[in-house]
């Protein structure tokens, strides 16, 4: 919390004009959401300082991309809370709610944030499919719906896991600089992911 507050005092000069956030940041999307995108946490320049989740960084570049060629968005980009930005049968979120130093989210800092999952998993009544932006995601994802699996399936891009009962967990490589800069993320890649996620999520 701490360094959160100070990132959003400090400021980074490009945007040394903006009153940044500083605060926990929750999830965004539809209530009758089908799909759950599952991420880290939120940007220290990014969610942090613009109030949204994966909005106004590079990674948010990408997935809100991705999510318009896969019809979930009206507008290719997130830059603001305020930008007419809507979607639609999809909610976004992530499993750490306040920005790490190096965007490094410790397992305590997960496990004090997971309620608030937990509880907008409750309140999305139509989740059929959590999409989980990375390893750190999909671990998270299986403690907040409480999934006793035994032995504990691995993440993967492309990993699909179907509970007795709950959503069905896809895993996606997670769109930062790291995987997408070097193509271990490809636009093809993700937008494969999130087709096979409509399909899951639709109703009927």
């Amino acid at each position: 919390m701490e360094w959160r507050e100070r990132v959003a005092r400090e400021k980074r000069a490009a945007f040394s004009d903006d009153e940044y956030w500083g605060r926990p940041v929750g999830g965004f999307g539809d209530p009758d959401a089908g799909v759950y995108v599952l991420g880290l946490a939120p940007a220290a320049h990014g969610a942090n300082r613009t109030g949204r989740v994966f909005t106004g960084d590079r990674s948010g570049d990408w997935l809100f991309a991705a999510l318009f060629r896969a019809g979930f968005a009206n507008q290719p980009r997130s830059v603001a809370r305020d930008d007419g930005l809507r979607l639609e049968r999809v909610f976004v979120s992530a499993a750490v709610r306040c920005a790490p130093p190096a965007n490094k989210p410790t397992p305590a800092e997960r496990d004090n944030c997971q309620h608030y999952a937990r509880r907008e998993l409750e309140l999305l009544r139509h989740v059929r499919v959590i999409v989980c932006l990375g390893g750190f995601a999909w671990a998270s994802a299986l403690r907040i719906t409480a999934d006793a699996s035994t032995p504990r399936p691995r993440f993967g891009h492309g990993a699909e896991h179907h509970p007795g009962r709950g959503p069905t967990l896809l895993g996606c490589f997670h769109p930062s600089q790291q995987n997408t800069f070097t193509g271990r993320l490809t636009e093809p890649m993700i937008d494969t992911v999130l087709a096979r996620a409509r399909e899951l999520g639709m109703d009927g």
